[in-house]
């Protein structure tokens, strides 16, 4: 029976952001102007004023038999009690959601002391948890910098994935100075960004969609997190979105190492497919080599030259630590981004000297007229071919002769990596040493 996709079809995926106490709710605010679709907005707070004059539908106040409405005081512990003594109407209101965003400022009384435990009760009911927190600048004092970081310590617990933004690396965005309103703006883009990504690529009918099942595959029990964003244009604007998402200048962390990965990339209906396996690649190439990488995209008319690339990375060795993977020179400044990778499939190719401008929507055309992406290998767009680094091998690849390594020490260095093969045992018909991404 023949049937027609309806494009105001939403998958349905209940997807919930949380602001807790007064930064938390900024940001919710921020993001509602922002007219964010398939996302349901509520503010918790222990301050009724400062409630009133949120945007959101959905609004709670806490402990009000403690606070009596006038805030936490800056008291951590004031504002665990005030979640406690409302945990149920809390849970009430996120119990039907898939995913639940919980945002807030750290330091502070209200989202430093209930927010751990709003997470707890969200975790415990079974719901995909994520949280987005900022850390005081240091001007701020020791004291207020000592409550965010016990209260990060604590909110990693009871969360799937956990970003840290530090406030004190805001000045750090731009050369130009900038108002306090515009650092904060910039933090919340952050959240907004995800956020987005996430819930489009899930719910909007796109060019690529994400099932549910795909993010919890990279953010469940995942730990501390990187979630970068990355903007530009022009003939570079690939390579320049993907390097300014990998290297966020706002967190202190890198992709680097990371075993799950999540990238969102944006851009006009025109974008090229070439644009989308650079970006990819780029991405590909920091992270773990058997790291798990799961893409979306999504058309912006309004975005016309520019291109978007928002990256979530999870998996760290060390999850328990938030300064996991400290950044370093990022790997493809060494290494440059000679090769390509077409989606997640781990196929390495060839760098094209003149590549042919295809729209990514012409491919994705190609692919429900009969035509698999797994096949664009063998056509003229892509030109190259796997490499095996064989002893039979007469000419040394593009993407190694380009490397730091001269032609003399790659070939000693192939042939002591082969000595080495046998002398573990290595079958001599199986080349353990192709390349991969």
């Amino acid at each position: 029976m023949a049937f027609e996709l309806d494009d105001s079809f939403e998958s349905g995926v209940n997807i919930k952001v949380v602001g807790v106490g007064g930064g938390g709710s900024n940001a919710v605010n921020r993001m509602i102007s922002s007219h964010i679709r398939s996302v349901d907005f509520i503010c918790i707070n222990t301050d009724k004023q400062a409630l009133q004059q949120s945007s959101a539908q959905n609004k709670i106040a806490i402990g009000e038999k403690i606070t009596k409405g006038h805030g936490a005081g800056a008291d951590p512990e004031i504002g665990r009690q005030a979640a406690e003594e409302s945990i149920e109407e809390i849970k009430s209101a996120l119990s039907d959601a898939d995913m639940v965003f919980i945002t807030t400022g750290m330091g502070g009384g209200t989202g430093t002391g209930a927010a751990p435990l709003i997470a707890k009760a969200v975790k415990e009911m079974n719901i995909l948890t994520i949280a987005i927190v900022t850390k005081p600048f240091a001007f701020e004092g020791k004291r207020r910098m000592m409550q965010a970081e016990e209260g990060i310590a604590n909110l990693s617990q009871y969360v799937d994935s956990l970003v840290v933004i530090p406030n004190e690396r805001l000045a750090q965005v731009s050369d130009a100075r900038i108002t306090l309103l515009n650092a904060f703006e910039i933090a919340d883009d952050v959240l907004r960004h995800g956020v987005q990504s996430i819930s489009e690529l899930i719910n909007v009918p796109g060019l690529v969609n994400l099932d549910f099942a795909d993010v919890s595959a990279i953010m469940k029990d995942a730990g501390y997190a990187h979630m970068g964003v990355g903007e530009a244009q022009g003939k570079d604007k690939a390579e320049l979105a993907a390097k300014a998402a990998i290297s966020s200048p706002l967190l202190e962390t890198s992709i680097s190492g990371a075993r799950g990965i999540l990238i969102s990339i944006t851009g006009s209906p025109d974008i090229g497919l070439d644009d989308v396996i650079q970006a990819s690649t780029m991405v590909a190439a920091e992270a773990h080599p058997e790291a798990n990488i799961i893409w979306g995209a999504n058309f912006d008319p309004s975005l016309e030259d520019k291109m978007k690339v928002t990256i979530i990375a999870t998996g760290f060795e060390k999850k328990d630590d938030p300064r996991v993977q400290k950044r370093t020179d990022s790997a493809f400044d060494k290494r440059g981004s000679s090769a390509v990778t077409a989606g997640t499939s781990g196929r390495a190719f060839a760098p094209k000297s003149e590549p042919a401008k295809k729209s990514l929507a012409d491919i994705i055309e190609e692919k429900r007229t009969g035509r698999d992406l797994r096949d664009i290998q063998s056509q003229s767009d892509i030109p190259g071919d796997e490499f095996d680094l064989d002893e039979s091998d007469t000419e040394t690849p593009p993407e190694i002769e380009e490397d730091i390594l001269g032609d003399e020490d790659f070939d000693d260095l192939i042939s002591i990596l082969k000595k080495q093969k046998r002398q573990e045992g290595g079958s001599a018909g199986v080349n353990p040493y192709k390349r991969r991404f």
